[in-house]
Parts: structure tokens; sequence; C-alpha cells
């Protein structure tokens, strides 16, 4: 993974820089419903030495479930203190989760899942995170409690890694919640371009197994938001699908989700959407007119890392127009790299060349440009 992405790709395990705040959540009373929040007890060291939970994908659902008046408990198969993987606490939700009290006591001192009772939950919601793949598959707890609700009419979601969780879990009648359902999760893709640390580690990629258990799986492109509902499962492809997942749930049980402000992230890749909808010069003005509104690094990195993925023209054409977009205000030379080799690989190689000469006129040194001059000259 190129250095100067590092921490932006990070942003597969993290959100960066979101606009607005989002206002405090009134306090929960007993005769609130509640929503279950289950994250992975993993993570040691910020993720370094173990990976854990995301907790952007626990302080964005936070937000929705407490500001739509859900109360929340948080249980993780160990119980007590859990550790989320390294983020950024800057973040407007992330900041509102710290500074309440509730959220910090409850992360604190997780319910066991052993000691949950199903009953008290209209709702369990799986945070994901690579940690969700080591503890939540094997937790017979957890496979209980997520039976019951689903059982008790209640409904049951889980974004990212989180639909582990789901993989044998068995209804009373013995069959798997996810045979013959439609839903999503983390892709092969996705965990092979952007996760290989650990992938030698599970015990089995999502997808695969999903599909080895029969359930209905879709996908969006790398990196892209996607929600898939069916009755009452709810799933997200990635942590960028958060927001979806948890206003959806919230839906489910039978409320609108009120009104908010995007966070910035949000509104990037709806503005992505627009652009690969036709809509070139509406996303170029809506971002020239409010560039802050949007996050222009994690725009070029989703375009740089489609490109490693894709293998059609028509791909490649998506990826070098989302970097586009993204280049006017980003300088980082791997953008440079990524267009000058989608020209490449369209056959434009006169071009190519060109962009490829000026990355390295003003960054003689670097090796992914290198590397891809060499691959021109042969």
């Amino acid at each position: 993974m190129p250095t100067t992405f590092l921490n932006i790709a990070g942003a597969v395990g993290l959100l960066l820089a979101a606009q607005n705040a989002v206002a405090a959540a009134p306090a929960a009373s007993p005769a609130q419903p509640k929503i279950l929040v289950v994250v992975s007890s993993e993570s040691r060291d910020e993720g370094k030495t173990r990976a854990g939970f995301e907790m952007s994908e626990f302080s964005q659902a936070w937000a929705i479930f407490r500001d739509n008046g859900y109360a929340v408990d948080v249980a993780s198969p160990a119980g007590g203190r859990v550790e989320a993987d390294r983020y950024n606490p800057k973040e407007p939700f992330n900041a509102r989760v710290l500074a309440d009290p509730d959220a910090v006591g409850k992360l604190a001192a997780t319910l066991p899942t052993a000691k949950v009772r199903p009953g008290d939950y209209s709702a369990i919601y799986i945070v994901g995170g690579k940690g969700a793949m080591f503890d939540l598959p094997v937790d017979p707890a957890l496979k209980s409690i997520t039976a019951s609700v689903y059982e008790r009419g209640g409904v049951v979601s889980a974004v990212c890694h989180g639909p582990a969780a789901f993989v044998d879990v068995r209804l009373s009648n013995g069959d798997l919640l996810v045979k013959g359902k439609r839903l999503t999760g983390l892709t092969n893709e996705e965990e092979t371009v952007l996760g290989k640390k650990w992938i030698k580690e599970f015990r089995f990629l999502l997808e695969d197994a999903m599909r080895e258990r029969g359930a209905r799986w879709e996908e969006a492109p790398l990196m892209m938001p996607k929600l898939v509902v069916d009755g009452r499962l709810v799933t997200g492809q990635n942590l960028f699908s958060t927001p979806a997942v948890a206003e959806a749930v919230v839906h489910a049980l039978g409320r609108e989700p009120v009104a908010r402000q995007p966070w910035r992230d949000e509104a990037s890749m709806r503005l992505v959407q627009t652009l690969l909808d036709g809509k070139h010069d509406e996303a170029h003005a809506a971002l020239a007119e409010e560039p802050e509104r949007y996050h222009v690094k994690l725009i070029g990195m989703l375009g740089y890392y489609q490109l490693k993925a894709v293998q059609t023209d028509a791909e490649v054409r998506n990826a070098l127009a989302i970097m586009e977009l993204a280049r006017p205000y980003m300088t980082d030379p791997q953008l440079g790299v990524g267009i000058a080799e989608a020209r490449w690989r369209l056959g434009e190689r006169d071009e190519a060349r060109r962009l490829i000469a000026g990355v390295l006129q003003a960054h003689p040194e670097l090796a992914e440009a290198k590397m891809l001059q060499t691959r021109m000259d042969d």
C-alpha cells in the first residue's frame, strides 16, 4: 500500500473528517425500546497486534439510534472493557461518543453476551472491524441471541465484517438464518485489496462463507456504500454503509428516521455516485462550489483503489473519472500515478508517459512511479 495513502487507506478502518456534529441525544428512559449493539472483544494496541472493532461503525450508529429515541446497550463476547482499532477522535460522531458518559461507560463495561437477555431488545446491531471475524462467529451466546431476537420479531443487522456473526446462526427449525436471504458485507475484493494484514488468519472470507450457506449475496463496487434489507435482516457492505444500515434499522422498527445533515464522507460518496450516474458537470460543479463539504482525499483514494481491482475499460474509465474529480484539490503524487496508469490501460500511451514523467520529475524516488514507468518502457 502506498505509504502516503496509509492513513487514508486506514479510512477503510476509520472515517475521516466529518462536516457537522450531531446534536446530543436526550437521556434514555426505562420506557424506551432497546437496541443491543455488539462489538468484538479482540482488539489489542489499537488494532496493531490484534484487530478489533471500528469506532466509526459504532459511533455513527449510536448517534442515529439515540437521536431516534432508542436506548442502547453494548455487549461483547468477553464482556468488560473493549478497545477500538485506531480512529480519529475528532470526528464529530466519535467526539460525540467520547463526550457521552453513557456511551463511554458502556464501552468500558460491556455486557458479556452470555448474560444478555434477548427479550429485552427490539433489534441487534453487529459492529464490523476485522476482530469480528475472530470471536463473533464462534460465540454460542451471540448465535442464540441473534436467533432469539429474529424469531421474536426483532430486527437483526450488521455492517462490514459484522455479518460474520450470522454465518452459523440457526433458527429453532434448524435452518440457517442466512439461507435464501439477500444480504451483503465486506466483499472478497475489498478484503484482498484493502485487508491483507489479517486475511491469512481468518477462518473464512465473509463473502465465500455466505455464498456457501445459501445466502443471496449482493455487492456494490469496491468501497462504495451498499445497503441490503431482506425483511428484518439488514446488512451493509462496508463502513461507508453504516449510516444507511442504522437508519434502515430505525425504519424497520416502525419509525421514520429523523432528518439530519449527512456526514462529509456520506456526502462524498453521494457525489461520486452522481458522477458515475453520468452527471459529470454536476459533480464537478458541486465540488468546486463547496469543497469543504466533501472529503477530497477519500474521493481520490476511492478511484485509486478501484483502479487496482477493475478489469474492463468501462470500469477503468469510472475509476479515472473519480480520480479526476479529486485531482484539482489533491496533490498526493500517488493520485498522479493512478491517473497515469488509467490512461495507459485505456491506450492513451503518450499522455500516460507525459503524466508519469511529471510525477517523477517532482518525486524522483517514488517507487510506484518508477515501477509504472518501467512497465511503460517494456
